[in-house]
């Protein structure tokens, strides 16, 4: 217990004194300091991600208010604030539960139905690596309490997050805007590593809320989930994650905290089993597929050989950061 304990308030102060120093360190006047400062906020943007996971799932503290506000002091940190707390732990346990990514409406109609001219846009930007799709999801969350009747109750609550969110920026641009750029440049990078660590972990059919969709067993739940490691000859890199490419031990026993899951994949499944798929195939698949998943669907993933691995295109608007 105690060394869980370290473990988990290691990390957590890990995860706040770089994302700290990385902004202190992008308003520098070294460059060399400016670059440093970029990839700490990267890994704290990724920490935070992966944290909030941990705590939509209760499993670094025994109480339920303790989790909830840890949490959302991370999505304060990499922007996902403006979901309420309940809404991330529903959308995260829907697919948890039904086996299903859960999306707020037809994604592919929607792409292949977009005005051309703007299409074109999306285009080019997802070509040079700019995750567009994701930030659309992203203010899609910003502004549903302004056009949805249902959330209409939390637009004082967004309008307070978006005020005191640009004065954060303001101060930071007023400060240095090279810093304000490179935090930015640092979020981009953020986003697209998380959308390539979430689009490899499924192929799942999307579900559109409110609408009908087949009832998945366990089985279904396993052949259609996939562990994406840093490495599994060195098993200290995946903490670059909190060890969230050990997908299928996760969703094997999903209470079980990311300290834990190494040590749960050996046991079920050894270095061979628990869908693991190799990462620089991924790193390839990521980049050729990265215009072709918008229009496609996530495709399929077979594991018999690397080369089997074709088909796997990857998913798009996935994250658990973004409920619908």
């Amino acid at each position: 217990m105690k060394s869980a304990r370290f473990k988990n308030v290691g990390a957590i102060a890990y995860t706040l004194s770089i994302y700290c120093l990385g902004v202190v360190l992008i308003v520098l006047q070294s460059w060399q300091l400016n670059v440093l400062g970029v990839v700490l906020l990267i890994h704290a943007f990724l920490l935070t991600a992966t944290f909030t996971h941990e705590f939509i799932h209760g499993n670094i503290f025994k109480d339920r208010k303790w989790n909830a506000f840890w949490g959302q002091v991370m999505t304060h940190m990499n922007g996902a604030c403006y979901a309420t707390w309940d809404a991330l732990v529903e959308h995260h346990f829907n697919h948890h539960l039904h086996h299903a990514d859960f999306v707020g409406f037809d994604i592919l109609k929607y792409l292949n139905t977009m005005n051309p001219l703007l299409r074109l846009v999306y285009v080019i930007l997802e070509w040079l690596y700019f995750p567009i799709l994701e930030f659309e999801m992203r203010w899609r969350v910003i502004l549903a309490p302004f056009f949805e009747p249902a959330k209409r109750s939390l637009v004082w609550r967004t309008f307070a997050f978006m005020l005191y969110r640009t004065a954060a920026f303001a101060l930071l641009a007023w400060v240095s805007w090279k810093g304000l750029l490179l935090y930015f440049l640092a979020y981009v990078s953020f986003v697209n590593i998380m959308r390539f660590a979430d689009a490899f972990h499924h192929t799942y059919d999307y579900a559109i809320v409110g609408q009908d969709f087949p009832k998945r067993d366990r089985v279904y739940e396993q052949e259609h989930t996939f562990s994406n490691l840093v490495s599994f000859k060195y098993p200290w890199l995946n903490l670059l994650f909190l060890n969230f490419g050990y997908h299928n031990a996760h969703h094997h026993n999903m209470s079980v905290p990311w300290h834990e899951l190494p040590e749960l994949h050996q046991k079920l499944y050894s270095e061979k089993g628990g869908g693991l798929l190799p990462l620089p195939r991924l790193v390839s698949n990521y980049h050729r597929f990265r215009l072709y998943r918008l229009f496609s669907g996530q495709g399929d993933a077979i594991l018999e050989s690397e080369s089997a691995l074709d088909s796997f295109t990857g998913g798009v608007a996935v994250s658990f950061l973004t409920p619908p």
